[in-house]
């Protein structure tokens, strides 16, 4: 993932509370076979120290993917809008010369991927995620022998990816004057379409913290 300087995260706490903040879906990609495109499978993800957890149906072609190379991406994104161009336009021009972008985050893990087929360690997996998503525990007994699970059970693999690498990227115009950057979130919050009102909140955030991004 290209990155530039103003866009990088501003330390590795500012990507882990985006994460934690209900950014709990994403992009599994495998290398693939020889010959092959890559394999790419939307799914949800729960974390625990340097792991992300992940399950996926018995049949899905990713498993040969990841069993001919364990080496993968999970690509997480959010927080995403289009900015037109005359928003961007520098002042004392025509607003047709503005430049269009695209503003979001994104935090890509390289990780080595361990597959999960022990029915005990699968419902143990499942279990830590229904935690994160299910945390009243408003669900059956996540059992080997008890149902409904255990009878599901060998219909799935687990998947822990031993979390290598990490690149976030900010993209929020940072290396923009501070009011060029306020104007376009107020654009974004009274446009209010998509994810434009938590765009311009990520873009006030960043604001906040660093200014106007420097060398």
């Amino acid at each position: 993932m290209f990155i530039q300087p103003w866009d990088a995260a501003l330390d590795e706490a500012e990507w882990q509370t985006w994460i934690a903040d209900g950014h709990d879906f994403g992009i599994l990609s495998a290398n693939g076979l020889p010959d092959q495109a890559p394999v790419a499978v939307p799914t949800h993800f729960t974390s625990d120290p340097g792991h992300l957890l992940i399950h996926l149906a018995r049949p899905n072609p990713a498993w040969k993917a990841i069993e001919n190379d364990p080496n993968v991406l999970f690509t997480v994104f959010g927080d995403y809008a289009f900015v037109p161009g005359p928003w961007r336009a520098k002042p004392g021009t025509p607003p047709t010369d503005g430049v269009p972008t695209s503003y979001y985050t994104a935090v890509q893990f390289t990780c080595h991927a361990h597959i999960v087929d022990d029915p005990q360690a699968k419902a143990e997996l499942l279990s830590r995620q229904m935690a994160h998503f299910q945390p009243d525990g408003d669900h059956a007994p996540i059992a080997v022998d008890r149902p409904p699970y255990g009878r599901m059970l060998p219909g799935i693999r687990g998947l822990r990816l031993e979390v290598t690498d990490v690149q976030a990227k900010f993209k929020y115009d940072d290396h923009k004057p501070a009011e060029h950057r306020t104007a376009v979130a107020d654009h974004l919050t009274e446009r209010g379409h998509g994810l434009d009102v938590p765009t311009a909140r990520q873009q006030l955030r960043r604001l906040d913290r660093t200014g106007t991004w420097k060398p």
